[in-house]
């Protein structure tokens, strides 16, 4: 298993979209990766230059194959990954504000 931390521009026209297709928990199902996809979108962080960030664990080569053809690559552009350790991405961005806030857990 590997982890990234990815970073993407969320698509303003379809930024509602996603939060409502989140809170529905419309992504959950997709297998095998719907729960981590979720999770990961749900706390996603935004950077001041605009783009959004978090961490995504993964098994695809290329990395993300399976979730941008899903749900990432309608939804977001100049998406890249860098690969971390499990848990750093999200250290490294916990103090950047929510993309969602109303979504926090």
């Amino acid at each position: 298993m590997a982890f990234y931390l990815v970073s993407a521009v969320l698509k303003p026209d379809l930024s509602r979209e996603l939060e409502q297709l989140l809170r529905e928990n419309a992504f959950v199902d997709l297998q095998p990766f719907g729960k981590v996809l979720s999770h990961s979108l749900r706390n996603a962080r935004i950077r001041d230059d605009g783009f959004a960030v978090w961490e995504e664990e993964d098994y695809c080569t290329p990395p993300l194959a399976q979730e941008r053809a899903a749900a990432l690559d309608r939804f977001f552009e100049r998406l890249s990954v860098a690969p971390v350790r499990a848990g750093e991405g999200w250290n490294r961005i916990r103090d950047l504000p929510r993309l969602f806030p109303d979504l926090a857990a």
